[in-house]
C-alpha cells in the first residue's frame, strides 16, 4: 500500500478520501484496511453507492474476493447479500438512490465506504452524513474525479471539512500496476492525451461538451432474452492499438450492449480465442472492418461467419448520426471497452477558438465503429427513426 494512502487511512479521521486515476488501487486499498480491520476488531461497515440495483453493483465481490487473498477467508462468512466476521463485524450494502430512508435507520455505523463517489447526489450526501453519527464514526471516499462541479469534488477537494484527510492516487502510486492496464494507459497517452490526463492522471475531465454520445450512455445490469436477435461487429487493431469484437441487440429504441472482447496489441493467432470469449460469435454473422481483408479471410477461415464492412463516403457521420438516433445506449458493467469509447469518444476541437466541430476525434472509437459496422445495413437504409425496433 502506498505511503500517502497509510497516512489517509492509518490516522483517525471523520474522512478519509482517496481519489485520482484508474489502475491507482484506491478501492483494493479500502477494501484490505477494511477486511484486517473487521477481522480483528468488531466494526461495522456500510458499503453505499448512488445506485445499487442489486448486490453485483457493490463490492461484495471485491471484498470477498480481497477475503480470500489475504488468507483471511478463515474469520469470514460470506453471504449472499453480507458479509460478518467471527469477531462479530458485518458488511452491508445498499444504494443511497432507492434506500435513503432505510440508511437513516441503520443504526451502529462505524464505517460508511462511498464508493464511486462521483455519481452521488448533494440530496444523497445532505442525508447519509448526518446519518452516520455514532461516536468515531468514519466515511471513506473512493472517486475518479469527473466533473468540477460535481458535489463530490466540491465537497472534498475544492473545500474540504475539517478533519479530512485525502490523497491523490494514480498508476504510479500502485506497485502491483498489471501490464494489461499499462499497455492500456501507453495507448492513451500516445493517441490521446487529454483522455490520458482525465482516466489515467484522474484530472477532471475538459472536454465533457465535445461528447459525442453524451447522456446517451448508461452502465448497467441487465440479462439478454432468449430469441433476441444479435448483431456483431469487429474493429481491428494495429501495433498496441486494440481489437475489439462487440455483440450488441436493440428494443424498444435502445441499444443494448452485452459481451466484448477487448484487448490492445492482439496477435492474429490470438484472434480466435479472444472471438471465441463473446458468446454466439460463431453462430451469428460478424460484420469487421474492411481494412483487413486478410484478417477477415483468416478469421472466415477458422469457422467464423465474417464479412468486411462496405464502409465509404461518409460512413462514419452517418453511423454516429444513426447510433446518436438510440434513446439510451446501455452498456453492461462488463464491457469495460465499450464503456471506455462511448464515454470519452468525441469531436475535434479549434485549435485557437476552442469551437467544437462536427469532425469525429480519431481516438476512443474502436467500440463505435464495430457497432457501426455491426448496423451497416440499417444506418443505409437512412431509417434514422429505428421504426424496425
Amino acid at each position: 500500500m502506498p505511503l500517502k494512502v497509510q497516512e489517509v487511512i492509518g490516522v483517525p479521521s471523520r474522512y478519509k478520501v482517496l481519489e485520482g486515476g484508474r489502475g491507482g488501487g484506491k478501492s483494493y486499498s479500502f477494501a484490505d484496511a477494511l477486511i484486517t480491520k473487521a477481522a480483528y476488531e468488531k466494526t461495522r461497515v456500510l458499503c453505499t453507492r448512488e445506485t445499487q440495483h442489486s448486490i453485483k453493483d457493490s463490492v461484495h465481490r471485491l471484498l470477498s474476493d480481497r477475503i480470500e487473498y489475504l488468507g483471511f477467508s478463515p474469520f469470514f462468512d460470506i453471504k449472499r447479500d453480507s458479509i460478518v466476521s467471527r469477531v462479530g463485524s458485518d458488511f452491508l450494502f445498499k444504494g443511497l438512490l432507492r434506500n435513503i430512508n432505510e440508511i437513516k435507520s441503520t443504526e451502529g455505523v462505524d464505517v460508511c465506504w462511498v464508493e464511486e463517489a462521483e455519481k452521488v447526489s448533494q440530496n444523497s450526501w445532505d442525508v447519509l452524513i448526518p446519518t452516520i453519527r455514532k461516536a468515531n464514526s468514519e466515511i471513506w471516499v473512493s472517486f475518479n474525479p469527473e466533473d468540477e462541479h460535481s458535489p463530490v469534488y466540491q465537497k472534498f477537494i475544492v473545500n474540504p471539512p475539517p478533519d479530512c484527510r485525502h490523497a491523490h492516487v494514480t498508476w504510479r502510486d500502485n506497485p502491483l500496476f498489471p501490464d494489461v492496464l499499462r499497455k492500456e494507459m501507453e495507448y492513451d497517452k500516445r493517441v490521446d492525451y487529454d483522455k490520458y490526463l482525465h482516466v489515467w492522471e484522474g484530472e477532471v475531465k475538459k472536454y465533457s461538451d465535445a461528447l459525442i454520445f453524451k447522456n446517451k450512455v448508461f452502465v448497467e445490469e441487465f440479462e439478454t432474452p432468449e430469441g433476441t436477435q444479435l448483431y456483431f461487429g469487429a474493429d481491428w487493431g494495429y501495433s498496441v492499438d486494440p481489437t475489439t469484437l462487440q455483440r450488441m441487440w436493440i428494443k424498444d429504441h435502445t441499444l443494448y450492449l452485452d459481451h466484448e472482447f477487448y484487448a490492445h496489441g492482439v496477435e492474429i493467432n490470438e484472434l480466435e480465442a479472444g472471438f471465441d470469449k463473446v458468446p454466439g460469435s460463431r453462430k451469428w454473422k460478424i460484420t469487421a472492418d474492411s481494412a483487413r481483408p486478410e484478417t477477415i479471410s483468416h478469421m472466415a477461415r477458422l469457422g467464423f461467419n465474417i464479412v468486411g464492412a462496405e464502409k465509404g463516403k461518409g460512413s462514419v457521420e452517418d453511423g454516429i448520426e444513426f447510433l446518436r438516433s438510440f434513446e439510451r445506449i446501455v452498456i453492461h458493467p462488463r464491457c469495460k471497452g465499450a464503456i471506455d469509447n462511448f464515454m470519452n469518444y468525441r469531436w475535434k476541437k479549434d485549435r485557437v477558438t476552442e469551437e467544437i466541430l462536427p469532425i469525429p476525434l480519431d481516438a476512443s472509437n474502436h467500440t463505435p465503429d464495430a457497432c457501426r459496422y455491426a448496423l451497416e445495413d440499417y444506418i443505409k437504409s437512412k431509417e434514422f427513426r429505428i421504426s424496425w425496433v
